[in-house]
């Protein structure tokens, strides 16, 4: 009985035992579950903390801060790249990394963005192969004959690890992320599924970085394609407002023909043309002209007013200038050569650029390249370049004021422009011309002009040429009360004094005087007696009274000639 009664005590304790193992295995379950659950939390809170954080970012360096203060949270690592796969498919590069790091200032394998590597090493092949996270322990790897040749650099600052998965997007395989470690063992498989999703938000990040910074560059060339057109806006606006003396060239004479024959020689080449001629006489009409006439018709012909642009904005008014590169600088501001890229730039009143701008025009028209202020780098331009001046450039290189290959680089093909004085057959044409277009803007019904003013036309010398004419076409319709202009209002010169410049003067008979006013409306009408324009309209006599006159005066062609 007694035995049976240890027996039974025996049993219990022994029941007692396992009761207690099972609640202990139990309780350890437990334990483990709740461990499980907490890092679970933890890794679901990263997870969503990241994303979170992720979901704002559109630049490289914040994705670098996102990364490093998130990820070291949860793993014990040292370093990171993430690399990306080019356009080539062949080959990727460094994209986001640690750059205050000294290694990227290395030279030769440093994992700089500049550098490009193969895909076709073993690492890359196995990631790309793999669906889960792969370890690489860096001294194994280096045994491979295919190791890339980067990670000798990463075993010689004491990386033993690194983790590399690849990172998915729309395509397939974007790129790759690495974790570098200088610990072993350092990543246990239960990180790997939360690995691959912390790889899916850092892909979703860089697909927004990359949409942004594509955003960013076509906003960058919106912008500058609308400050040009913004530019060429304002130019031609004012080039509206601007009154040139007329919208076309007006007059018959010879001496005009021969610059139409000019024109048309030239016009349709990319040859650079100098216009010479005095003040007034058009220049700028001839250079519209051969652009009207050229293949950059369709494009603006900017004009640049050598004299008129203060020394110290030349250089910027030509080439722009970029923002903050001097005082006063507020924006970045594109210059006369790139507003008239592939139309024309008239550079009129050449022969006042001082000599340091004319060595960086010299440059410009030579290389067909300029460099904003400021810039840091070339732009190429497409330029035709017409040039005019009221100097005589050769005798201005003589003295040291103009440089002599910039001029013989200008002088490509010359026209010369004649004075007024010298064509005085197109004062008629030009005089109808004004009257008429005057007389709209002004309101006034003057269609006509006397003989008697038409003569005094014909007989003053016109120092300011055909802009002089048509300020006193209009200044004299101003004053003119009928519809008919009787009266011109000419300056009070000297009008033989000007005619025969600084010749001394004396007391002349009325024989001799009529004899060399005669002799001097045939010279400016270059031996013409009868017609419009002819020596006797101008005096207001028939040409048959004139044609005596000079017989009795024994006024001779060599007279006429001889100036």
């Amino acid at each position: 009985m007694e035995n049976k009664g240890n027996l039974s005590v025996v049993r219990n304790m022994a029941n007692t035992h396992l009761k207690t193992d099972a609640i202990s295995d139990l309780e350890n379950q437990h334990v483990l579950l709740l461990e499980k659950l907490k890092q679970k939390e933890i890794e679901t809170a990263v997870l969503l903390s990241l994303s979170n954080s992720i979901a704002s970012i559109r630049n490289k360096p914040d994705l670098f801060d996102v990364i490093d203060q998130k990820l070291k949270k949860l793993f014990d690592f040292d370093n990171f790249v993430i690399c990306l796969i080019n356009d080539d498919q062949e080959t990727h590069s460094a994209f986001i990394y640690n750059q205050k790091e000294d290694f990227l200032k290395t030279a030769g394998v440093a994992p700089q963005s500049s550098k490009k590597y193969t895909l076709d090493d073993g690492m890359c092949r196995a990631m790309i192969s793999s669906e889960k996270p792969i370890v690489f322990n860096v001294e194994e790897v280096l045994t491979w004959h295919d190791a890339p040749a980067w990670l000798e650099f990463w075993h010689n600052k004491g990386i033993k690890e690194m983790i590399g998965l690849k990172m998915v997007g729309r395509s397939g395989c974007i790129g790759f992320f690495y974790l570098y470690t200088k610990n072993t063992n350092s990543l246990s498989n239960i990180y790997f599924d939360l690995l691959q999703g912390i790889s899916l938000q850092i892909s979703i990040a860089i697909s927004n970085i990359l949409a942004n910074e594509k955003i960013e560059q076509q906003l960058t060339e919106i912008n500058e394609y609308k400050q040009k057109l913004e530019d060429e806006k304002s130019y031609l606006q004012e080039e509206i407002q601007h009154k040139y003396n007329h919208t076309e060239i007006i007059g018959q004479s010879e001496s005009l023909e021969s610059i139409f024959h000019l024109i048309d020689a030239v016009a349709a080449t990319d040859s650079t043309v100098l216009i010479i001629g005095e003040t007034g006489t058009g220049k700028e009409l001839i250079a519209r002209a051969l652009h009207n006439s050229s293949l950059h018709s369709n494009q603006l012909m900017v004009k640049v007013n050598c004299a008129a642009i203060p020394a110290s904005l030349a250089e910027s008014e030509l080439f722009g200038h970029e923002k903050g590169s001097f005082t006063g600088a507020t924006e970045r501001r594109i210059g006369k050569f790139e507003l008239a890229h592939n139309g024309t730039l008239f550079l009129d009143e050449i022969g006042e650029l001082s000599i340091d701008l004319q060595v960086k025009l010299l440059r410009a028209l030579q290389e067909k390249e300029i460099e904003r202020i400021g810039g840091k780098g070339v732009i190429k331009t497409n330029v035709r370049i017409i040039a005019a001046t009221n100097r005589n450039l050769l005798k201005e290189v003589e003295k040291g004021n103009f440089r002599s290959d910039l001029y013989y680089r200008l002088n490509v093909f010359p026209i010369s422009m004649p004075p007024l004085r010298d064509r005085l057959d197109d004062i008629p044409h030009l005089t109808t011309f004004f009257i008429e277009r005057i007389s709209k803007k002004t309101g006034r019904q003057v269609n006509a002009i006397s003989k008697s003013a038409l003569n005094k036309l014909m007989l003053y010398p016109w120092p300011g040429n055909v802009r002089e004419l048509e300020h006193l076409i209009e200044r004299s319709i101003l004053l003119t009360s009928g519809n008919i202009l009787k009266e011109i209002h000419l300056p009070k010169i000297d009008r033989n004094e000007a005619i025969n410049n600084s010749e001394e003067q004396k007391i002349k008979s009325i024989h001799e005087n009529e004899r060399d006013h005669i002799l001097s409306i045939l010279k400016r009408c270059k031996g013409k007696i009868s017609g419009i324009g002819g020596a006797a309209e101008v005096l207001n006599i028939p040409a048959t009274t004139l044609n005596s006159k000079i017989k009795k005066f024994k006024i001779k062609r060599e007279h006429i000639l001889n100036k």
